[in-house]
């Protein structure tokens, strides 16, 4: 799924980086105030003595390295960008989050911006990052930093007409990508959704706080300069603009809110857990499901937080123990034959399988998996798809259900497999997604069994989820 909680898993598994870190921490509309100019005003560097110091200039030439790193694409650009940071401890927060959005913004537009990059004289990577930090300085300061035929050229840039460019050129899409969303309906308005950048949403704990106490609490406090407003379908959201520093917040630190997509809460809603049952969270990678699955349930009965990574769940741990709850029992799982996942066969109420993927509903916050991911990655994801599927599937008690959810936006990766899942395994049966939800996330509607959510039409990341309910004898 695409959330915000779960690091990446399997081929090409989405980062979730809407977590707060120090990379990208500062809210975006800090941005638009920046330092002065060189000029008057602007005192000598000290170590290039007469020379003033260039904010622009020193900020080129330290997205230039970032994305030198980035574009390797031998991690992802969260996990690059937080390393480079830290290696670099004295930049402030404002620094790091123009480096942030200036990096994440060369992602999203790559294509584009590459073709751009083809014209102009010297490294084609300096104007990479002069393209995206013009997203992120005004004319004036950006300009400072950059020599007269710079200038020029990015001016000639900006007076393209971006309608003259193909669609793959125009949204910075790879071609196996165009073709697969030209496929979606609305697809346009898909894409270009999937180019923005993410609101922060966060979750109250249901054993905590209540929503409207903690709007309240937002409101009246420091967080109401990132503009707090409860999500539209799900009733534990909070929706934050910019990047707040939300992991220094009180309410934080004490378990009381945790950062979660609104997708991703609607599915822990689908699951619809009750009390005392027992639940398998199958994929359960850094927890976010898991903490809301065990709060529905009251901390009662018994939660399985399976995932194949100990590192993984080692990271889930300090988030359980804020949560208050006591009903989560984390095990560590092996890829095939897993003994302790064949006592449980036929035992569990509930299994949710938030299944690897491609993260491609996570654009928005994982822009680089658009370039990170291939076809190839993508045939060996399905194979890993159907396997979990299947076997998580023989854990399901008879009138239990299954919950095979991914936040990937691709047919092949959802109703597919859904599909070809049935047709092998007849004791199992669709049911209706819109009626489990409808009292829970009362203004959402859904078209046809499944949830099928857009960031262009829901205001979430990508998410699909079907439930599965198995025959009672």
């Amino acid at each position: 799924m695409n959330n915000t909680e779960k690091p990446a898993r399997g081929a090409g598994r989405a980062a979730k980086s809407g977590r707060p870190d120090g990379a990208r921490s500062a809210a975006r509309t800090a941005s638009a105030q920046r330092r002065p100019a060189a000029g008057k005003g602007v005192p000598p560097s000290p170590l290039t003595g007469d020379k003033p110091y260039v904010m622009s200039a020193v900020r080129l030439e330290q997205l230039r390295e970032v994305l030198g790193l980035i574009l390797q694409w031998e991690y992802p650009a969260d996990a690059v960008l937080s390393r480079w940071m830290r290696a670099h401890p004295k930049l402030g927060a404002r620094d790091r989050a123009e480096l942030a959005d200036g990096a994440f913004d060369v992602l999203r537009h790559l294509r584009r911006y590459r073709q751009f990059a083809e014209s102009g004289s010297g490294p084609a990577a300096r104007r990479l990052a002069i393209l995206g930090l013009a997203t992120v300085f005004s004319a004036d300061v950006l300009n400072a930093g950059l020599s007269d035929k710079e200038q020029e050229w990015l001016a000639r840039v900006r007076r393209i007409d971006l309608a003259s460019l193909s669609r793959s050129v125009r949204t910075s899409m790879p071609d196996w990508l165009d073709e697969r969303l030209a496929s979606i309906e609305d697809s346009e308005a898909l894409i270009d959704a999937l180019n923005q950048p993410a609101p922060l949403d966060v979750r109250v704990n249901p054993l905590k706080a209540e929503r409207e106490a903690m709007l309240q609490r937002m409101r009246e406090g420091g967080a109401l300069r990132f503009d707090p407003e409860p999500t539209p379908y799900s009733p534990w959201g909070i929706r934050l603009q910019g990047r707040p520093p939300v992991n220094r917040w009180p309410m934080f630190e004490n378990g009381e809110i945790e950062v979660q997509d609104e997708g991703s809460q609607i599915l822990a809603a689908l699951v619809a857990p009750k009390r005392g049952e027992m639940v398998i969270d199958y994929c359960a990678g850094a927890g976010g499901k898991t903490l809301l699955l065990g709060a529905l349930m009251r901390s009662t009965g018994r939660l399985y937080a399976f995932d194949v990574s100990a590192a993984r769940l080692a990271r889930a741990k300090p988030r359980f123990a804020r949560s208050g709850l006591s009903n989560i029992v984390p095990v560590v799982i092996s890829a095939d034959n897993d003994q302790r996942v064949k006592r449980l066969g036929g035992k569990a109420h509930r299994v949710l399988v938030d299944a690897p993927c491609s993260g491609l509903g996570t654009l928005r916050r994982n822009p680089d998996l658009k370039w990170r991911q291939h076809p190839e990655s993508l045939a060996e994801l399905r194979e890993v798809q159907a396997r979990i599927l299947r076997q998580a599937a023989r854990c399901v008690a008879p009138g239990g259900r299954l919950v095979y959810a991914t936040c990937s936006v691709l047919r092949e990766e959802n109703e597919d497999q859904v599909d070809a899942f049935l047709a092998e395994n007849t004791e199992f049966k669709r049911m209706d997604a819109g009626e489990i939800l409808k009292d829970r996330c009362k203004n959402l509607t859904l078209e046809g069994p499944y949830l099928v959510l857009r960031p262009d039409r829901h205001g979430t990341d990508g998410f699909f989820a079907a439930v599965l309910e198995r025959a009672s004898p």
